[in-house]
């Protein structure tokens, strides 16, 4: 069987007590996983200042030279993998089979990640606002005709990650080429991808003290964020808010992206089905940039019907299969559970799954020993309903209508929002509130992220704050 070593200061350590994680079909032990106490954790907590300032020797220039090599091994090359390698093709499956999401789901979220190492320089040049990287190597510096000065807010990034979808690795990589050690609690069904980054960035040539990776229990979670300067943690509302009140932990919780047509451009709104239906679905609706709301002033029913039409189309596929379009659950229970809260929640008056129209079975369906939830569109009647702002990890979208005049305030919270209208008013109520992440406008998906645009938050921010500050030598006359 398999074995994934806890890595601590970058190498490998194989502890006595292991938790295994198998084949989500077969249910067969596909691999062991060192588990790291809490003890074992605080006790190496300690030298991270030392390492943190070992990491400020590196310039900005080499460190982000060190993630385009390591983006080219993390995509190409087999990498160590505890006592065996790892080709990127066993990437593939032996995610694929912890997961349940199909080849080509891991690939598209494999070329995510691999994208961000390979363009970190645009990644940097987003996070800092064009900062010139040469101040973080000095202390300080000129930006534009200013003089300023930044430093650490801590001496490490913890974070505690997801089992859902690989792609949010791409949020944390960046940290490493901001010249910060890197504690990494991995997801129980999801260990590879920090693991397999990890090792592409050593190969580059990365100092091995600059990463920790402590698969652990929750115990062992909350000590790598207690004990890390800056902080990160994945999960859902009962995961995260036990850190809502903490500055130093950012929190990335369920996503609430939605999409909103304007009044100008709702009588055309058959042009933007095939994008609604994207970002509901691509992913499997995994991610928290997938839309789990469609709001419109009218025609809201007309919508969800569309919605529930094309998205009733999916089915189950093999894992192998390049048109595959639904992941199943790993956990064939957690469907069955998930789909029983829809339920219960249909049974409210003012909603309808209007996707039952269309499919020829019920929503959680079984192919090969796999549990898989359908894609499910409801149409509610007010904003107040209680499916009006719900998100699953599955197709799964709302369809509200709502005045105009209330949008966008009315959302609520909302982590990327997709807003399709040239109405200047309607522009500047979405400019101006403080509950969207990220704002689209015009026809752009929910779930497309680029490089130098982060969708959640800020990770310069994060880990950096800028000090008041005077040079003599670099004041003007």
């Amino acid at each position: 069987m398999l074995h994934l070593p806890i890595l601590r200061r970058g190498r490998p350590y194989e502890s006595v007590e292991k938790s295994v994680t198998v084949h989500h079909r077969t249910r067969e032990p596909l691999v062991q996983i060192s588990q790291a106490n809490p003890g074992l954790i605080r006790r190496d907590m300690l030298g991270l200042g030392e390492i943190a300032d070992a990491m400020a020797g590196f310039t900005s220039a080499e460190l982000i030279k060190l993630c385009e090599k390591a983006a080219v091994h993390f995509m190409n090359d087999s990498l160590p993998l505890g006592d065996t390698t790892q080709s990127p093709e066993q990437y593939v499956e032996q995610l694929s089979a912890t997961t349940g999401l199909p080849f080509n789901m891991v690939r598209r979220n494999m070329e995510k990640i691999g994208g961000v190492m390979a363009n970190m320089a645009d990644v940097l040049r987003g996070l800092t606002r064009n900062l010139d990287l040469g101040i973080l190597d000095s202390g300080y510096g000129e930006d534009n005709r200013t003089v300023v000065s930044y430093f650490r807010r801590g001496n490490s990034l913890g974070v505690v990650l997801p089992s859902n979808s690989p792609g949010v690795h791409a949020l944390w990589v960046p940290a490493f080429a901001l010249k910060t050690p890197l504690v990494l609690k991995p997801g129980g069904s999801e260990p590879w991808s920090p693991y397999r980054v990890i090792q592409a960035l050593l190969k580059a040539g990365a100092p091995p003290e600059a990463f920790g990776y402590y698969p652990a229990d929750h115990a062992g979670a909350g000590e790598v964020l207690r004990h890390c300067g800056r902080g990160m943690v994945f999960g859902d509302v009962s995961t995260t808010k036990k850190y809502a009140s903490d500055p130093r932990i950012e929190i990335h919780g369920p996503g609430w992206s939605k999409i909103i047509i304007g009044e100008d451009k709702i009588d055309q709104w058959p042009d933007y089905i095939d994008l609604m239906a994207a970002s509901i679905a691509e992913n499997s609706g995994r991610s928290c940039v997938n839309a789990s709301g469609v709001w419109v002033p009218r025609h809201g029913k007309e919508i969800a019907e569309a919605l529930a039409q094309k998205l009733a189309k999916f089915e189950p596929r093999p894992a192998d299969d390049p048109n595959a379009e639904l992941a199943p659950f790993a956990d064939a229970g957690v469907a069955a559970r998930v789909s029983k809260m829809v339920d219960i929640a249909l049974h409210e008056e003012g909603c309808r799954d209007v996707t039952a129209s269309y499919r020829s079975g019920p929503r959680l369906a079984e192919f090969e020993g796999c549990a898989y939830l359908l894609p499910t569109i409801v149409w509610v009647d007010s904003p107040d309903h209680g499916l009006a702002n719900k998100e699953y990890l599955f197709p799964f979208a709302s369809v509200v209508e709502v005045p105009e005049e209330s949008m966008p305030e009315i959302l609520g919270p909302t982590l990327v929002l997709t807003a399709i209208t040239e109405n200047p008013k309607l522009k500047a109520r979405c400019l101006k509130t403080q509950h969207v992440g990220r704002l689209n406008f015009g026809t752009i998906q929910t779930n497309r992220i680029v490089w130098d645009q982060p969708h959640e938050g800020n990770l310069f921010d994060h880990l950096y704050a800028r000090r008041a500050f005077q040079a003599a030598e670099l004041q003007h006359a």
